[in-house]
């Protein structure tokens, strides 16, 4: 005798939904006081638990994003401010241990968090401040519950002591992909004038020539990442798979292996699906190159 189907608990979950229904009943529009989580309703909650979400970024030509686009990898604060306000409650505090141009800060500052970003370039730290006095307009925003802390994250991030933190959030250096002068880079980022890389320190992960050390050497700043983090709380890593020459690397897979031993335990993978990239004409008319349009966000847990 075949098992009935389960019936779902959301019928046609939209992720922009604002009406969701359980039973032909509203889901409860009051935050649960069991929740230790974060600030949100059930009708709020249930949406971000979607497994794939479409890229929220203000686009490339709104005031607020011109700032955002002059890194060479940015990460919206529209999407981090989702994570941010799925994984903490108000008050709490995030650290982003490669903070670039500050795209978690904004978020937290906006939603009431306090953030500790560390950032090795120079530039991209000035423009992480520049950000925060000239993008978070609110009054009551927490614009001054938020730091920069310029320099190495493996320098900066022992001073932080031990599970003080409730979120870690991050978007980490892609290794040697920046590198590389492709049809991508010339037409979107050197046409422009703006950086293609992270830079010339030597300090740099993304200098590293080796893979294998790059994983490793991003994995122990993670990890002491993972220290400052309280326990049972989380941490999210968004990262994409990329190409080394023809060998394509599973960077995400690679990495949520790499920490597991240092502590971090994973809960789930996001795939945040980036449908307004551009295509290129990669590997036409000989091979299959993919356009890798979107990234993915590794959901992992300091066990309580």
């Amino acid at each position: 005798m075949r098992a009935a189907k389960a019936k779902p608990l959301v019928d046609d979950v939209d992720e922009d939904a604002t009406e969701i229904e359980v039973g032909g009943e509203d889901l409860p529009r009051t935050v649960d006081p069991r929740n230790q989580l974060n600030d949100l309703t059930a009708r709020e909650w249930i949406p971000e638990t979607v497994s794939v979400w479409n890229q929220r970024g203000l686009g490339a030509n709104h005031p607020d994003a011109q700032i955002e686009r002059q890194h060479p990898a940015p990460f919206s604060f529209t999407d981090v401010g989702r994570l941010v306000r799925f994984f903490t409650k108000r008050g709490a505090t995030v650290l982003d241990p490669f903070v670039g141009v500050g795209s978690t800060l904004k978020a937290c500052a906006i939603d009431g968090r306090n953030g500790i970003g560390i950032e090795l370039n120079p530039t991209f730290a000035d423009l992480a401040r520049q950000r925060l006095r000239t993008e978070v307009r609110d009054m009551f925003a927490a614009v001054g519950s938020q730091t920069v802390l310029e320099g190495d994250a493996r320098e900066h991030l022992p001073n932080i002591p031990s599970e003080s933190v409730d979120f870690v959030v991050t978007s980490p250096p892609y290794w040697s992909i920046l590198k590389k002068e492709d049809h991508k880079v010339r037409q979107e980022r050197l046409e422009k004038g703006f950086a293609k890389d992270y830079g010339e320190d030597e300090r740099d992960l993304a200098r590293i020539e080796s893979y294998e050390e790059f994983l490793s050497e991003l994995a122990a700043i993670l990890g002491e990442s993972g220290r400052t983090l309280r326990r049972g709380k989380y941490m999210c890593v968004v990262v994409s798979d990329f190409r080394d020459k023809a060998k394509y690397i599973m960077f995400h897979a690679d990495l949520a292996r790499a920490l597991e031993p240092r502590g971090l335990e994973m809960r789930g993978l996001k795939v945040l699906y980036q449908r307004h990239k551009k295509v290129f004409p990669y590997g036409y008319p000989y091979s299959y190159v993919p356009n890798i349009h979107n990234q993915y966000i590794l959901i992992l847990q300091k066990p309580k």
